[in-house]
């Protein structure tokens, strides 16, 4: 039963160095175009299901102005939606004002991710970023409880100081969820040539995140929460369940078939979606439960395991030899 549902909106005012996500420079001439494609998208292919979570990201989301997220959330009422459902949409520092809170707030959204990535100057200047304005990061807080920061470490020149100051004053701003993750150099970034910092460094800091962020409840790799605020939209993703995805570059997961939408704008507006499709035997449902499975610090629940798949994964001897070489 498919409970949750991605929309991607490509649109960015600026486009950060190491950022590898479909996204094309914001244009109004393809704003408009590309929502009348997202709307005939959901009408193809959504079945009507009730939706637990709902979850905006992009690009940048916030870069549409609010005659553009006013036309944006109409297409969203089509789909049906749970009394206690998620919905969270992504938002950069820059776009945060009271007109698009307050927009926010009256067409549902109860959880907001701010892409914070650094407050050191010179990191956000490596990742062609502008610099953090805390009063706007204030403002949100007037208006939303539930709120996610994203942050980025293992830059170039980063110490673990400038790691620590960046914990410092995420903490001082206390969000319900942190997602921080290890920079990954991608071959479609401005930064494709770069040379990742030391492992050992790299495995300092997480070291030193872990141990900051001890109070939160360290429920993925990269993800901490409030218990209660962990990101059940996300879980969705680590849980391997099926849901949707909607929009260019948007990748879905329904019917035992993973599929990943065009990242072409001039395709994807004339409504050619070109889906790439990956349709999963047995075998491969297994496989994406164990890769998305030890991302959670949970793990894989053995019940759960042979209840979705009917056997027992102790049994397995790769598995097997893992546990008692004390690898897993």
């Amino acid at each position: 039963m498919i409970k949750s549902c991605y929309i991607h909106i490509p649109f960015c005012k600026k486009i950060c160095s190491y950022c590898d996500f479909c996204k094309i420079y914001y244009n109004e001439i393809y704003i408009n175009k590309y929502l009348d494609a997202l709307e005939k998208e959901i009408d193809t292919y959504y079945k009507g299901e009730l939706l637990d979570t709902l979850y905006i990201g992009g690009g940048t989301p916030s870069s549409l102005s609010l005659d553009e997220l006013n036309r944006l959330f109409n297409i969203l009422k089509k789909l049906n939606t749970s009394d206690k459902l998620e919905f969270t949409i992504e938002c950069n520092i820059e776009d945060i004002t009271e007109d698009k809170l307050k927009l926010f707030k009256d067409n549902c959204i109860n959880r907001i991710s701010i892409g914070i990535e650094s407050f050191n100057e010179d990191n956000l200047k490596f990742m062609n970023r502008p610099s953090i304005n805390l009063d706007k990061l204030n403002l949100a807080k007037k208006y939303f409880d539930n709120i996610n920061i994203d942050l980025i470490y293992a830059l170039p020149n980063e110490t673990l100081e400038i790691l620590n100051s960046d914990l410092d004053k995420v903490l001082e701003f206390n969000p319900k969820h942190i997602s921080i993750y290890s920079l990954i150099i991608e071959n479609n970034t401005m930064i494709r040539d770069l040379e990742p910092i030391d492992d050992e460094l790299d495995y300092e800091m997480y070291k030193l995140i872990c141990d900051r962020l001890s109070n939160y409840h360290h429920y993925e790799i990269s993800n901490f929460a409030i218990p209660g605020y962990e990101s059940k939209h996300n879980l969705t993703y680590w849980n391997n369940d099926e849901y949707y995805g909607f929009g260019m570059g948007a990748s879905g997961y329904t019917n035992n078939i993973r599929y990943t939408n065009t990242k072409s704008i001039n395709h994807y507006i004339k409504n050619e979606f070109n889906r790439v499709e990956e349709h999963l035997n047995s075998l491969d449902k297994e496989k994406y439960e164990l890769i998305m499975g030890f991302r959670k610090l949970s793990g894989i629940n053995l019940n759960i395991y042979k209840e979705k798949y009917n056997k027992d994964l102790l049994d397995n001897e790769i598995i097997n030899k893992l546990l008692s070489e004390n690898k897993l």
